[in-house]
């Protein structure tokens, strides 16, 4: 049974509000099936929204935050446990030991850069944890596009294409996550 998910989002909210209700909703989500959020321990943008939702619900938030980025007080302070690292590379590598599966919501480079890290490290072995999209509103929808190419261009199999979570219902996906 799944105990944690790593969430990967964007530290602003984007421009569409569905992004941050999306957000909300899966931090809630969560925290009613009792399953611990990790993330990247910011208090802004869709970070901050997940977060907060699952503690308004009684929920476990672990945040994992480089110094760097609490010096620039972007730090959530409010929550069940927040762990300030060194470097990038020291975050993920705790939030990947700390979960049982990653979940990426709409963000930026950084958010693609870990979902894609995380799959890539699925990929060749390193660990057996579902890697799953959130596509609010077709978000990664041009995203996935590309990695349908990859397959098409024979630089990744579709084994290894079908082996991704994807849904747009927060609902669908973390039930998708955990079974």
């Amino acid at each position: 049974m799944t105990k944690r998910l790593a969430v990967f989002c964007g530290s602003s909210t984007g421009k569409n509000i569905s992004y941050s209700q999306a957000a909300s909703a899966v931090g809630k989500l969560m925290s009613e099936q009792g399953i611990g959020v990790v993330y990247g321990g910011g208090k802004i943008g869709l970070m901050g929204v997940v977060a907060d939702a699952a503690l308004a619900h009684g929920g476990e938030v672990i945040g994992v935050i480089p110094e760097k980025l609490m010096t620039r007080e972007v730090g959530h302070t409010g929550l069940t446990e927040l762990r300030v690292v060194a470097t990038m590379h020291e975050r993920k590598a705790i939030m990947a030991e700390l979960s049982d599966g990653f979940i990426a919501l709409p963000g930026g480079i950084g958010t693609i850069e870990e979902i894609i890290e995380v799959f890539t490290w699925h990929q060749i072995g390193y660990h057996n944890k579902r890697c799953g999209f959130l596509n609010t509103d077709g978000y990664y929808d041009k995203l996935f596009g590309f990695i349908d190419h990859m397959v098409e261009e024979g630089f990744l199999s579709a084994k290894q294409r079908n082996e991704l979570t994807i849904s747009e219902d927060p609902e669908e996906l973390i039930r998708l996550m955990i079974k």
